[in-house]
């Protein structure tokens, strides 16, 4: 990574700490620093798993249980077991907390309205279409895509939506079961995987590689969920499906697209595939495309 991109971030960081007050013991004059006020923020009105809370957030367990300790000491959150399943603990606010939570609200106005304040209007524009960028961009930094069983429940969920975006899309409608579509789930074959990708715990997107012979892979059940589109993680999800073909010795990836997904067939085309005669007979699919996999490119 060249050094300038490093220094650059850096400087940003140290910026952002500076104007939204992080540095500040009592963070918006509430009395309690950042981490706190945010954790308090994140578990809203309506309340919050702590599994989930963490995932948000980003925080590891101790440092989690330390902030809600706090809190409740304070008399701002309740801290109990979910009825429907002991495992999982469930976070509140308490009618303190819900006070103190539209206080939050109420000053962050305050503090954004003060940043946007001394600017002109070109530079406002500038400021919120450029935060904007920023937002997308780490965001689409934070995505991990790992292998995990596709009867998980966060992988069928994934594939749920997808079944259902393609039932939305199609003309006349979409079965998974009708015909060739579908095939051998790919956590069904001990030389397939199915990766899923998460946002911040969050499960946003999927895909399958399914070995057809020794030497070709197969692509299905790709998607990424509408609100995760743009950030560039189709071609990621898609570069991590043909890294596990190359690790498991494949030379070859084919898959098909229905004439309805025109941003599918953009995104391989543009990934060096190209049209290849049909080898399937998945009743849904219009074109077929193939790619002979070369080494794998590493970033400098």
């Amino acid at each position: 990574m060249d050094r300038p991109f490093i220094e650059q971030v850096r400087s940003f960081n140290r910026a952002v700490t500076l104007h939204t007050g992080a540095l500040d013991d009592s963070y918006l004059g509430r009395g309690r620093p950042l981490g706190q006020a945010r954790l308090l923020f994140e578990i809203g009105p309506e309340g919050s798993d702590i599994r989930s809370l963490r995932e948000r957030l980003g925080l590891d367990s101790g440092y989690a249980s330390r902030l809600l300790k706090s809190l409740e000491a304070e008399g701002l959150v309740a801290v109990d077991s979910d009825r429907s399943d002991k495992r999982r603990r469930l976070v509140t606010l308490t009618a303190k907390g819900r006070l103190e939570h539209a206080a939050y609200d109420s000053l962050s106005d305050d503090l954004a309205r003060s940043l946007l304040d001394g600017l002109s209007t070109g530079q406002r524009d500038r400021l919120v279409a450029a935060m904007a960028e920023v937002e997308a961009l780490m965001n689409a930094a934070a995505v991990t895509i790992d292998a995990e069983p596709e009867s998980s429940a966060d992988a069928q969920r994934c594939v749920g939506a997808y079944y259902r975006e393609l039932d939305d899309r199609f003309d006349g409608g979409f079965d998974p079961g009708n015909g060739g579509y579908a095939g051998k789930p790919a956590a069904a074959d001990a030389s397939g995987v199915f990766l899923v990708a998460r946002l911040r715990g969050d499960a946003i997107g999927c895909g399958a590689l399914k070995p057809i012979d020794a030497h070709t892979g197969e692509i299905k059940r790709m998607w990424i969920a509408p609100e995760a589109r743009g950030l560039g993680l189709a071609r990621r999800l898609l570069e991590a499906l043909e890294h596990e073909a190359r690790q498991s010795g494949l030379t070859r990836m084919v898959l098909d697209t229905n004439r309805s997904l025109l941003e599918a067939q953009a995104l391989y085309r543009k990934a060096g595939y190209h049209e290849t005669r049909r080898y399937n007979d998945n009743p849904y699919a219009d074109f077929w495309f193939e790619k002979e996999l070369g080494p794998e490119a590493h970033a400098p």
